[in-house]
């Protein structure tokens, strides 16, 4: 019985030496946590619409735990820039668990210029969402661009 017991110690000891010495089985909590922890630059995803040659937006978006603590966010940052006279806005429509919701209005600008996008929406993996900069004075978006996806992930 003595002899079994020794075999298996014996056994295993040299299970684990033939572990090359650069391998650790577990990582400390906060070496752990600094290795996996990725950089803002590679958690972006560059998102872009536009209204024909007059007015275009463009930017970056990543998700992010929600300001409550509970769930995910999908922020968009940007610039809207209108090179004439007229109104433009950004404007963004989410479904949700095939549940299309509102049209939201982010950004709005009438004459050259630009403006600043900022949107936070509330994100689960079930979520779409798309983008558009459409002629602005409006309370929907009628007259728009092509409408973008921003819910598309390399993230």
């Amino acid at each position: 019985m003595r002899t079994a017991r020794w075999t298996a110690a014996a056994a295993t000891a040299a299970l684990f030496a033939a572990v090359p010495a650069t391998a650790t089985a577990v990582a400390a909590p906060a070496e752990a946590a600094s290795a996996a922890a990725p950089t803002t630059a590679a958690t972006t995803v560059a998102w872009s619409a536009s209204y024909g040659t007059a007015a275009s937006a463009s930017g970056t978006r990543w998700t992010e735990t929600s300001s409550g603590g509970f769930g995910t966010d999908l922020v968009l940052t940007g610039t809207l820039t209108n090179t004439g006279a007229g109104c433009y806005a950004v404007w963004t429509r989410y479904t949700f668990d095939f549940t299309p919701g509102p049209t939201t209005k982010q950004a709005e600008i009438c004459g050259a210029g630009s403006v600043a996008v900022n949107a936070r929406q509330y994100y689960k993996y079930t979520t779409t969402g798309s983008i558009a900069v459409c002629k602005g004075g409006t309370t929907s978006p009628t007259d728009c661009g092509t409408w973008q996806s921003i819910t598309h992930w390399p993230i």
